[in-house]
């Protein structure tokens, strides 16, 4: 039976695993947990969720609204867990991350066409069909390994996770419950700042203590989005006002206004216990975060289940090296996936996973490889990466300006032009499943 090598059971890792057997090739999956834990990983099960349960809006005028539509059409199961452990965000789709992952690993271990084995590889077969998603914090042997193989240095950038508090900890008498303008279902819990209290907290933010990152490179480059709040305040007063902390389209029920300044908390959990501090990634100190954050009047009690946390990613110079397929350039028979392709995000990343568990197996197979083409919001991330034209590569989130415009012009503005480009992508992605039998 046609057999294709993953490792890494991360987002992508699981995606790819469960592509390539839905394909009809036997898979291998190697995993390091338990035997090993990365710096940024805690839990045991697959696909864990490392910085925030969000996957982001739902809508087809967003562009991570169609790459969800688009893996759903596919069979994801990245997509499939999200819709089962689904927990209120308002008109995003936010997770529990336990249910989450425990759904996954559950599906991969169940199914006969995956074999799952456990233990830290330090290289690979390089002549066997092989997808490397050892994620973005692959380091030791391993990484020496994927050095040499591509002849090259890897580049990297540094990753930062937001806090998660105690939900009956938090002060509702100086919070309340709203989703912005009122969109989708009220599930934040909305933290209000005076413009007295936002000064005191903005004073003490640019002047806390940062935690020490030890070994990790000193030369912080901060992917723009995942930014830690203190560094983004440091850009001015007025940033965090603009981001993580805008007020605009949260009404104050107590005083009928909007706030100086709100913080935003999210469920993390089913059971609603949970709850993280929005766009708070952040790599200060365990106690300064208590101090600071507890500065937030609604959190000035808060019992913090865990602190934020600072981690290196890596990613690979992918334009120099990669294929549309996910594959290397000069061999065809190693695919890789995930961050370290230098898609950002949880879902491009399961999308990276999905297109190169498809092709490897597919080519074990002795059948063509599948271009997702520009067209499409999937394929436009594979094309992003693999850009030879591209200068200065950086990660990338999926957006509008990485998909392929319309041939036509549409009337009704932004909204109507994203809408009528989500609708064409959908239908590019039928297109290529009834071609190709997937």
């Amino acid at each position: 039976m046609a057999t294709v090598n993953i490792i890494g059971a991360g987002l992508a890792g699981v995606e790819a695993a469960w592509q390539a057997a839905r394909a009809g090739a036997f898979v291998k999956l190697y995993e390091m947990k338990p035997t090993r834990f990365s710096p940024a990983h805690k839990s045991k099960g697959m696909a864990e969720l490392v910085c925030s349960n969000s996957l982001r809006s739902d809508s087809l005028e967003n562009a991570v609204g169609i790459l969800k539509a688009e893996m759903s059409e596919l069979g994801s199961i990245v997509m499939e867990s999200a819709f089962a452990n689904r927990v209120p965000a308002g008109s995003c789709l936010a997770v529990d991350r336990e249910g989450f992952s425990e759904y996954i690993t559950e599906k991969i271990c169940s199914n006969p066409n995956i074999e799952v084995i456990t233990g830290e590889l330090e290289d690979f077969d390089t002549e066997a069909i092989t997808v490397v998603a050892t994620g973005p914090l692959t380091d030791g042997k391993m990484a020496e390994f994927i050095k040499e193989l591509l002849g090259s240095e890897g580049l990297s950038f540094f990753d930062a996770a937001a806090p998660i508090v105690e939900k009956s900890t938090v002060d509702m008498d100086s919070a309340f419950i709203a989703s912005r303008w009122g969109k989708g279902e009220a599930a934040y819990i909305n933290c209000p700042m005076t413009r007295e209290e936002y000064d005191a907290f903005y004073k003490a933010l640019i002047t806390a203590e940062t935690a020490k990152l030890h070994d990790f490179d000193e030369d912080l480059k901060v992917f723009e989005g995942c930014m830690p709040v203190e560094v983004m305040a440091s850009r001015g007063y007025e940033t965090l006002l603009f981001g993580p902390m805008k007020p605009v389209g949260l009404i104050d029920p107590k005083t009928g206004k909007e706030a100086f300044a709100t913080v935003q908390l999210r469920q993390d959990n089913k059971d609603a216990t949970m709850y993280n501090i929005v766009g708070f990634q952040t790599h200060l100190t365990f106690s300064e975060q208590k101090r600071v954050f507890g500065m937030i009047p609604a959190l000035k009690d808060a019992n913090f289940l865990r602190y934020g946390v600072m981690h290196r990613n890596t990613f690979i110079d992918s334009p120099r090296h990669m294929t549309p397929f996910y594959s290397m350039r000069d061999k065809r028979n190693i695919y890789f996936a995930g961050q370290m392709t230098g898609v950002e995000g949880y879902l491009e990343s399961a999308s990276s996973g999905m297109v190169a568990g498809i092709n490897a197996a597919r080519s074990a197979l002795g059948l063509s490889e599948i271009d997702f083409t520009s067209m499409s919001a999937i394929g436009a991330l594979a094309n992003y990466i693999s850009n030879e034209s591209v200068v200065n590569f950086q990660p990338m989130n999926v957006n509008f300006g990485i998909i392929a415009p319309l041939d036509r012009k549409v009337k009704g503005g932004k909204k109507a032009r994203n809408g009528a480009i989500g609708e064409r992508c959908i239908e590019k992605i039928k297109e290529i499943k009834e071609e190709y039998g997937l």
